[in-house]
């Protein structure tokens, strides 16, 4: 069984922690692992192969996951725009062989009871098996308006029973429902068999193209297309322009909705989406004051509150059902409760700053920068390199930059010279010139990085070559 990994979304009702460049699956927010790997440990007892469907970003913050994991039987595929999760599956099974099963899950989801888990899984893949597509849903624990419903066809007995099959045998799906109101919500928990759509799913790869074919012939059609067409060196690309002809839809409209083979499997599996902080909230340990615990937190005659931020202190008074986030950068405060509504921040933060995209600390395949402080003029920046990586070489048409080596040996190239520099030895780049940062050595390359110049921002590169195939200012 192959377990496809979809690792699309970018977060944004966890924002500030979660960024388009560092969005919430890939945040160690459990422990030191993140959401990603947690779901790469779950599914690898049981999934033979992990299949990771994301973009290029995505896949290289995966790729250093999983080596943190230990695990290197993975299958990658790159898509350079999102499509939905229905061009996203079908891709994938494109590249498997037609009866393989296969287990699509998010990549950002948390599930408690693996035990439980466990069944499901092994009674989908029974359904799998008769060429059933099958969807888990969640049993309510109360009334949700943020998640879709599924509804059954019956409670109990289902028709399986008659032949002496197991009472927990897929039902048949009656119908799926958009995200209700409270009344609504209240009416579906009510009944008994309404289930929250977990957005997880397991079929035969071929059983699924053949109902996406059916039912949503251009999807099918243009990701036939862009998979034939794509690069295929270990790891699957999709062109930009082919992924771009395929319709977006997601995998509930485009089949799930419509197929005469769905099955619903309810599980009782202690599932969260942590779809926002009231949900992170429930998730994480807490002090004596149901604070969730930081120790960077100073409370007094605190209660109830959620409490994110290892830049500095965070010193609280009397405050009661509140949620404080500090990334160094940006600050949100809510009241518990309304965290939903930090979408709309988001919305607002576009317009202006790039705050919803890339944190202090960005992440590279080469290793990491800090931005250190920033005015209009100039920039500095710690700059990581891992062992044996490089940057592009690249140009900037609007500033200089001057390199202080503070640990490890780089070897830089400027023009046509290259030479190495040392710790507390540096390098100047001017504006214009072709330049280059390799560690050749066994340990990270730690230097400063001053920019000087009209425009400092990261859309000033001109990449002339790149290991990593990248397109983007990355």
């Amino acid at each position: 069984m192959t377990n496809i990994i979809l690792c699309g979304g970018s977060g944004t009702r966890l924002w500030p922690i979660s960024r388009t460049l560092m969005p919430k699956q890939f945040v160690k927010l459990f422990n030191n692992e993140s959401l990603f790997q947690l779901t790469v440990e779950r599914n690898s007892k049981i999934c033979d192969t992990q299949y990771i469907v994301s973009n290029v970003e995505q896949y290289f913050l995966a790729l250093d996951q999983l080596e943190e994991l230990n695990k290197t039987n993975n299958k990658y595929l790159l898509e350079p725009v999102g499509r939905n999760t229905a061009p996203a599956i079908a891709l994938a099974c494109l590249d498997l062989p037609y009866d393989e099963i296969v287990l699509v899950t998010p990549s950002d989801h948390l599930i408690k009871d693996e035990i439980e888990y466990a069944k499901v899984l092994d009674q989908a893949k029974e359904l799998a098996l008769e060429d059933n597509l099958v969807t888990f849903g969640i049993t309510p624990q109360f009334a949700e308006t943020g998640f879709g419903y599924i509804e059954a066809e019956s409670i109990y007995p289902t028709p399986a029973l008659a032949s002496g099959a197991s009472p927990f045998s897929g039902r048949d799906v009656k119908a799926f429902h958009e995200k209700p109101n409270k009344e609504t919500a209240e009416q579906y928990v009510k009944a008994g068999n309404y289930y929250w759509n977990s957005g997880m799913f397991c079929f035969k790869a071929g059983v699924f193209l053949d109902e996406l074919k059916t039912y949503s012939p251009k999807i099918y059609e243009t990701s036939k297309t862009a998979y034939e067409n794509a690069k295929n060196e270990g790891i699957v690309r999709i062109t930009h322009e082919d992924m771009s002809n395929i319709p977006e839809d997601s995998i509930d409209y485009a089949v799930m909705e419509k197929s005469k083979k769905v099955k619903v499997i309810p599980s009782d599996i202690n599932w969260s989406d942590v779809g926002s902080f009231d949900a992170l909230f429930e998730e994480l340990p807490k002090d004596k004051d149901n604070n969730t615990l930081n120790p960077n937190h100073i409370s007094i005659d605190s209660k109830n509150n959620l409490i994110y931020g290892n830049e500095r202190k965070i010193a609280t008074v009397d405050i009661e059902d509140t949620i404080i986030v500090d990334t160094g950068d940006a600050l949100l405060i809510s009241k518990k409760g309304s965290s939903q509504k930090v979408k709309q921040v988001v919305a607002q933060i576009r317009k202006t700053t790039q705050l919803h995209n890339i944190h202090l600390t960005g992440h590279r395949p080469w290793g990491t920068y800090t931005v250190l402080t920033e005015q209009e003029g100039y920039k500095v920046k710690r700059i990581e390199v891992k062992p044996g990586k490089r940057l592009s070489l690249q140009k900037h048409y609007h500033r200089n930059e001057h390199w202080i080596v503070v640990s490890g040996t780089a070897t830089v190239t400027v023009g046509s010279e290259t030479r190495y520099v040392r710790p507390n030895e540096s390098t100047y780049i001017k504006m214009g010139e072709l330049h280059r940062l390799e560690n050749e050595g066994k340990i990270p390359v730690i230097l400063i990085e001053a920019q000087v110049g009209e425009y400092t921002g990261e859309d000033d590169i001109v990449r002339i070559d790149d290991d990593f195939k990248r397109n983007t200012n990355a």
